[in-house]
């Protein structure tokens, strides 16, 4: 049963991701961001138990990309296309703008680029070039949950055709970019080669009881600048050395 354990809880996340997508299409999004909450935990565990179970499989690996497709793919990109259609509603908006909400099917054509890099980029073993669907994922799923808990007037933003553009654009091309991001996994726990790490996990829980999940942006922002700072701060000591 242990070598099955980490396909069954891709395959749940994957039934995750499904479920994601039906929500959005049905206007839930809050509910869909969250089942897209749940599916990025068991991302992260079905990786985990095959490590300390010690089980790994082309089958596994092939599947983690398939569940992910559709779980930090489509049902983000599903969201997008209900916030699109919403900030596209009203009344005398240019029939020239419609348009725009089919960019929101980028965000499952790039992810699907981007797993597609990971899957044959053996550069990406400890670290990530671009950024990781899932972390993508995170962000696009937080739109509709700071609209429902909107404490800064951020739906003016949010719901602006032009915003949901850029973001989907910016967002698009950080996935299948060269920028360097630093992998979350911790290999020791000593500061000096996780001080990056520990620094984003204590900004996130700084942040998230302040600003609950208007938070999220702000982490996954930190995270790409201090992956940035950290990809510095080494070629300086491979400088020196």
């Amino acid at each position: 049963m242990g070598r099955h354990l980490p396909n069954l809880i891709t395959s749940i996340n994957l039934f995750c991701g499904c479920l994601a997508v039906i929500a959005a299409l049905e206007g839930n999004l809050c509910e869909s961001a969250y089942l897209i909450g749940v599916a990025a935990i068991l991302d992260f565990f079905d990786g985990f138990a095959a490590r300390v179970l010690a089980v790994f499989s082309e089958i596994g690996k092939q599947l983690d990309s398939l569940a992910d497709m559709i779980s930090f793919g489509l049902a983000p990109g599903m969201i997008m296309w209900k916030l699109f259609e919403q900030s596209l509603a009203p009344d005398g908006m240019s029939p020239v703008m419609m348009p725009l909400q089919y960019m929101a099917l980028l965000v499952p054509v790039f992810s699907a680029w981007r797993l597609a890099k990971f899957n044959v980029d053996t550069r990406q073993s400890d670290s990530f070039l671009g950024l990781p669907t899932p972390a993508n994922a995170m962000l696009l799923a937080s739109l509709p949950l700071i609209l429902a808990h909107d404490r800064y007037g951020l739906d003016v933003l949010i719901l602006n055709p032009w915003f949901l553009s850029g973001l989907t654009l910016l967002t698009s091309f950080l996935m299948v970019s060269e920028v360097p991001l630093m992998s979350l996994k911790f290999k020791t726990y000593g500061w000096n080669k996780n001080r990056m790490r520990y620094i984003l996990m204590l900004s996130t829980v700084i942040l998230m009881p302040v600003f609950l999940y208007a938070a999220i942006p702000m982490v996954i922002v930190l995270y790409i600048v201090l992956s940035i700072a950290e990809n510095i701060i080494k070629h300086e000591v491979h400088g020196r050395n």
